[in-house]
């Protein structure tokens, strides 16, 4: 029998501990790095561990990594680091389980829906191939069994000729002396960097996964569009390779000491570099909180320039701001899947709009546009909205999805108090947030002490228990949803982009050929909103997609509009077919490829 080959079915006695291996992928945690040791137990809910558990393949042996590293290799044959639909479907034949089983594998190992499974969740697909062949139903909580490490490698029918082709190849090709020819998966970079990018024309068939797809489409349609209408200083910088590659993240707002850095400290289970907590404004500045090779803190104008990471838009708020900014970095599992984001507690009356000297709620839009998830964080003690705050909060607009209202420190109250102040919360943020919907409120005590149960009393200790469940199921999800959140904010910028060319072309249309034109470019501020209303009869679109009228209208007065371009219907239109064509076909290509 060859090296690695497929081994008889049955189970082993042996339970080695997963050990660092170099041919992994970045979200597999059982073969990235040693577990970290168990945290403290929590009171209710499940600690942080299962949001990092939910998004890796789980009890994968050295011995296992070894042969699914061999396996890897054949199922990947271009060598990209990343098994396709295509590529999956031949190689998961062999295993001779029906096309529903395969189907439920697939779902589970790609729970991301990036399209591709990456060494990590090949793992996992291996492991319930094993589990299916042994007559077990393949669920969402098949990778938690205990016992999983204790099944064999599943049996693949042809698998053995394959790896000994592939070794005597390997045998051939390979340097003396020299170490194995590195394979790299196919760069994006050049798409953003290279002046000759827009005449390269990627088929939509050369990508391997919805992102690389996303990044095709734009830099090929969408890019040339927002850069001819000048779309980057209307609404949104032009997008980076960075931008597409970001780790979800999640924003916590609210006043100050409502608990947010303490949030973040009870889901990491210890301290970040930089965290301050005290009852007085401790936290004056954003901190993104991420995951790094070691424990350190960034400088803003530092990690405001680095290529490889989605905060190059933050440039536009000036060195006011990134002085006032910073990144965190530590190891931590959870941190490998999600970035949060610290800010500061909302101030009242006029310090929050003289004493910053930055435009705060400008920043905070710019990050509520880029997250996937924003808390609202309140203190059953602060319950009013501030003008200042309302701003804020009304600054997230276009983002009502994202939000997430949590009721902190809820154990300082006791139970009759409590129904009064949730009442009261609701009743104040129905003020604010304009959706007919009610809003989601978490009710807790997100910190690391024990419940004060002699003021909520036993019903209010199990009911503070089921509402951390359920907000950290919510947490959990995101990375499973990531890319649909990216395809899903794609979608909303490109038709923000369309509506955004319209309306310039609109007022290109009203500007006069030879004499008048400052006139006539007053007389078209002051009548914007009526130039809105024109292109929305036209164009037939809804009033509720447009932009914020008082915000254009000061951008453009900084603009000659004589000086933008005229209407290219060409352009919309790659626009257009991008959305209804190339998008739809992107999903379709990478979905299930068993549906």
């Amino acid at each position: 029998m060859p090296p690695h080959s497929t081994p008889k079915r049955g189970r082993r006695d042996e339970h080695p501990h997963p050990v660092r291996f170099p041919f992994v992928h970045s979200c597999c945690r059982c073969c990235s790095r040693p577990p970290p040791p168990p945290p403290p137990p929590t009171r209710g809910g499940r600690p942080w561990m299962e949001i990092a558990r939910s998004a890796a393949a789980v009890g994968c042996s050295k011995e296992h990594q070894r042969i699914y590293a061999d396996w890897f290799a054949i199922a990947d044959p271009d060598g990209d680091g990343r098994v396709t639909g295509a590529d999956a479907t031949k190689f998961f034949a062999m295993s001779g389980l029906s096309r529903a089983d395969l189907k439920q594998v697939w779902a589970i190992a790609d729970s991301k829906r990036q399209g591709y499974l990456g060494f990590g969740e090949f793992a996992a697909a291996m492991q319930l191939v094993s589990l299916a062949q042994a007559g077990n139903e393949i669920t969402q909580d098949s990778l938690k069994r205990e016992d999983l490490s204790s099944f064999d490698p599943p049996v693949m029918k042809g698998l053995d000729e394959l790896l000994a082709r592939s070794m005597a190849i390997v045998n051939v090709v390979r340097p003396q002396e020299n170490g194995t020819p590195q394979v790299q998966a196919p760069s994006t970079n050049s798409w953003f960097s290279s002046k000759s990018a827009k005449k390269i024309q990627t088929p939509l068939t050369a990508v391997t996964s919805v992102i690389d797809g996303l990044k095709r489409l734009y830099i090929e349609k969408l890019k040339p569009l927002e850069v001819a209408y000048r779309f980057n200083d209307f609404a949104s910088p032009l997008l980076t390779n960075s931008d597409f590659d970001a780790k979800p993240m999640v924003m916590l707002l609210g006043q100050y000491s409502t608990g947010k850095t303490t949030f973040i400290k009870h889901l990491l289970k210890s301290n970040f570099p930089g965290a301050h907590i005290g009852p007085e404004p401790t936290t004056d500045r954003f901190v993104v909180v991420m995951s790094g090779s070691d424990e350190r803190t960034v400088p803003g104008n530092t990690i405001a320039v680095q290529a490889d990471m989605p905060f190059n838009g933050l440039t536009t708020f000036g060195g006011a701001f990134l002085s006032k900014f910073e990144c965190s970095q530590m190891p931590h599992p959870l941190l490998d899947h999600i970035t949060f984001v610290d800010t500061p507690g909302v101030l009242s009356g006029e310090k929050q709009r003289t004493q910053r000297s930055y435009d705060f709620t400008g920043v905070t839009s710019w990050f509520a546009a880029k997250c996937d998830v924003i808390l609202l964080l309140f203190d059953p003690h602060k319950l009013d909205i501030s003008d200042e705050f309302k701003r804020v909060i009304s600054s997230l607009r276009g983002n009502e999805d994202k939000i997430r209202v949590v009721l902190n420190k809820a154990d300082q109250v006791d139970t009759q108090q409590l129904m009064r102040v949730y009442g009261a919360l609701m009743w104040s943020l129905g003020k604010v947030l304009n959706t007919p919907e009610v809003m989601r409120v978490y009710i807790g005590s997100f910190n690391d002490k024990p419940v004060n149960e002699s003021a909520v009393g036993p019903i209010g200790k199990e009911l503070f228990e089921k509402e951390q469940e359920d907000l950290l199921a919510d947490l959990k999800d995101i990375p499973k949803k990531a890319c649909d959140r990216r395809v899903n904010e794609f979608v909303k910028r490109a038709r923000a982009a369309k509506i955004h060319a319209y309306i310039i072309g609109q007022l290109k249309k009203e500007m006069p050929a030879m004499m008048g034109k400052a006139k006539a470019q007053h007389r078209l501020i002051d009548n914007l909103q009526d130039e809105f209303a024109k292109v929305q009869r036209e164009y037939h679109l809804p009033a509720g997609d447009f932009p914020d009228l008082e915000h254009f209208k000061q951008v453009l007065a900084g603009y000659s509009i004589d000086k933008f371009e005229k209407m290219k219907p060409k352009m919309v239109q790659a626009v257009d077919d991008m959305l209804a064509h190339d998008i739809p076909d992107l999903l379709k290509n990478f979905s299930n490829p068993y549906q």
